[in-house]
């Protein structure tokens, strides 16, 4: 059981570094409230699942093809800066009396869904961190204890993002609107810097 959980703490731990999702989970919590901002978090834990069982099943060869490769970076770049701009340009009718539940929660979990499927770090994240955790766990444990383990690391990541849509949503009753817009402002332009990133990496995978 001390295993299980210290799987459980790893999801923690590879869900928490700043990026991309958490900065619009913290964006959808102080406009429509914790549901928003945890589909956000669930529609980019889907996609997670989506690279684990990928990276199970070994079938990661497809996304290491560089067409593949630019082609994420390039629609990574679209969603990450057309959101922060969307992000930006609510961010001024940001209400307390009215914003929660503003947006619909499948355009919630979706943009959290796509935001995810399309980041080639997430990809290469759970290529390089879950693909040695799983060759490690396969060599000591059997199968049925392997999809135990990883299905712990899974229920981390869930917690995870349940955790920061309450604290995202906690901002909008201590905060002024205001300060909900700048927090938003900020959260648009990290989507943007993001964005951009990705951008730039998709220009290399093209022409060096």
């Amino acid at each position: 059981m001390s295993i299980f959980f210290s799987y459980i703490f790893l999801g923690l731990s590879l869900a928490a570094p700043i990026g991309p999702i958490n900065a619009a989970q913290i964006d959808k919590g102080i406009k429509s409230g914790f549901w928003n901002a945890w589909l956000v978090g669930l529609g980019a834990t889907i996609a997670d699942m989506i690279y684990m069982l990928l990276v199970y099943f070994g079938l990661v060869q497809f996304i290491e093809i560089p067409f593949i490769k630019t082609l994420l970076w390039s629609f990574g770049c679209f969603v990450l800066i057309y959101t922060g701009i969307e992000s930006i340009i609510a961010a001024g009718k940001i209400s307390i009396q009215n914003s929660r539940n503003a947006e619909s929660s499948v355009k919630s979990f979706f943009s959290g869904f796509f935001m995810s499927l399309s980041n080639p770090i997430t990809i290469l994240f759970w290529i390089g961190i879950y693909g040695s955790i799983l060759a490690k766990t396969a060599a000591s444990y059997d199968r049925d204890q392997l999809i135990l383990y990883s299905s712990a690391i899974f229920i981390g990541v869930l917690i995870w993002d349940i955790t920061m849509a309450a604290i995202a949503s906690s901002f909008r009753r201590y905060l002024r609107s205001g300060i909900l817009t700048i927090i938003s402002v900020l959260s648009g332009i990290s989507l943007i810097g993001f964005g951009l990133y990705f951008g730039y990496q998709a220009i290399k995978m093209i022409f060096f």
